[in-house]
């Protein structure tokens, strides 16, 4: 398909905003935010077809991002709207469909309050009302991890810093988002932006939309919590609200929650059914291992770049190796760890004891959560609740140890390993407690 035509369009304060725009019909303008530069939508080529079909599809870069003036001085919500006023009176006379996903959507709404009679829809995800009730940790993380990323090139950083709002997505998609990063964002502009929305602040706005709203949100949402759309959806006046399943920050094309979303955003505007990327479930029971380094991060502050790098090499060998001996397969890597899945319980259980007897004694150690289930497959990777479920076990794990659900406990009922049940933990993204197990050679 024929890349689109990048266009511009003028603020009231004389800067230059690019858009484009994809299909036909009433016009949804998308908000993402910054973070999201308008070149990553024209370089994959799957999301020309947009999955919502029969819409005039309108994305763009704001100030200071991109293909848009760079050099601006502020980056305000007043700022924000601005671009956005320019871009909805640049592309239609008439009232637009609203679309506003994270950090583009404090924008949205305070423009549909300025002109409810531009708009006919609101479309909200994974938003919040107050950024300083939200965002302090995820800040000073993404403010440490920017100012390696961009400020001193650093490829490690800035996979890091992509993988706060898409750990699980694969290793093509993380890299493909940092370089966009790399390229489109400045770490000046990075910082200020973060800054202004933790500032940020529409509650007293909410009350004030007058349009029909959906506002979504992931159940497990690592950047803005679940709590904070409820908070959204619950001011706003006859809105729904729709949870989605855990996955991403960063909805990606394909995954089960990006469907659900595209699915209630085509009925909540009386579209056609939206168009599905084609998902098929694993024949079998998969066995979902993680590995995750011990404070990465740290440790690159610590021994330097390229010790880090050395370190994580190590660890990449050692769990390769593992995963060749007992017939694992590589699904993807997370930055600071590898995804992988086994035929059977007792092979990943295998591998990771394995792994940990090569990496004992290194310079950092390693976690590893195992779970068995039936994921969702699509391009050689591996989504839904089985998964889910492994990356959380990985996370309660300690430094040097394997964790493991019970069913895998169960599947390998009768083989040497000792399990030591560690109790009913609650994880993150879960309603039900899970109780885990602590995992050695017998």
């Amino acid at each position: 398909m024929e890349v689109p035509a990048i266009r511009y369009a003028h603020t009231e304060d004389g800067v230059s905003i690019a858009y484009a725009i994809v299909g036909e019909g009433p016009t949804m303008i998308h908000s993402h935010g910054p973070f999201a530069p308008l070149a990553g939508w024209l370089e994959a080529g799957e999301i020309y077809e947009e999955r919502i079909t029969g819409f005039s599809h309108v994305r763009f870069d704001p100030r200071g991002v991109g293909m848009s003036d760079r050099d601006v001085a502020t980056v305000s919500l007043d700022d924000q709207v601005h671009d956005i006023e320019a871009v909805i009176d640049a592309v239609s006379p008439t009232e637009v469909e609203l679309l506003g996903l994270s950090f583009g959507a404090h924008a949205t709404i305070a423009y549909t309050v300025r002109h409810p009679e531009r708009v006919s829809h609101l479309i909200l995800y994974g938003t919040y009302d107050r950024g300083d009730a939200q965002m302090e940790g995820d800040v000073s993380l993404a403010m440490t991890l920017s100012a390696i990323g961009l400020g001193q090139r650093d490829d490690l950083a800035l996979r890091m810093l992509t993988m706060m709002v898409m750990a699980d997505a694969s290793k093509e998609d993380i890299e493909l988002h940092a370089n966009l990063l790399r390229d489109h964002v400045s770490v000046q502009y990075f910082q200020a932006a973060l800054e202004s929305f933790q500032r940020s602040d529409v509650s007293a706005l909410l009350p004030q939309v007058r349009v029909p709203t959906l506002v979504a949100h992931r159940r497990d949402d690592r950047i803005n919590h679940v709590s904070a759309g409820q908070v959204v959806a619950a001011a706003i006046p006859n809105s729904r609200f729709l949870m989605l399943p855990p996955g991403n920050h960063l909805l990606r094309p394909g995954e089960p929650g990006a469907t659900q979303f595209d699915a209630a955003v085509a009925d909540f505007l009386g579209a056609e059914p939206p168009r599905v990327v084609q998902t098929v479930a694993a024949a079998t029971v998969q066995t979902i291992l993680f590995t995750d380094l011990e404070s990465s991060t740290a440790l690159t502050q610590h021994v330097g770049d390229e010790a880090a790098q050395d370190v994580l090499r190590g660890h990449n060998t050692a769990v390769r190796g593992a995963l060749e001996a007992n017939g694992g397969r590589e699904v993807k890597h997370t930055g600071d760890g590898i995804m992988a899945s086994f035929p059977s319980a007792v092979a990943a259980v295998t591998a990771a004891l394995q792994m940990q007897r090569e990496m004992a004694g290194g310079e950092v150690r390693v976690r590893v959560g195992i779970n068995a289930g039936e994921p969702i497959a699509e391009d050689d990777d591996l989504f839904g609740t089985a998964v889910q479920l492994a990356a959380r076990i990985t996370d309660r794990a300690e430094p040097g140890q394997v964790l493991v659900s019970n069913v895998v406990r169960e599947l390998c009922a009768g083989k040497t390993f000792e399990f030591t049940s560690l109790g009913e933990s609650t994880l993150k993204g879960f309603d039900e407690p899970v109780t885990l197990y602590a995992v050695r050679a017998d």
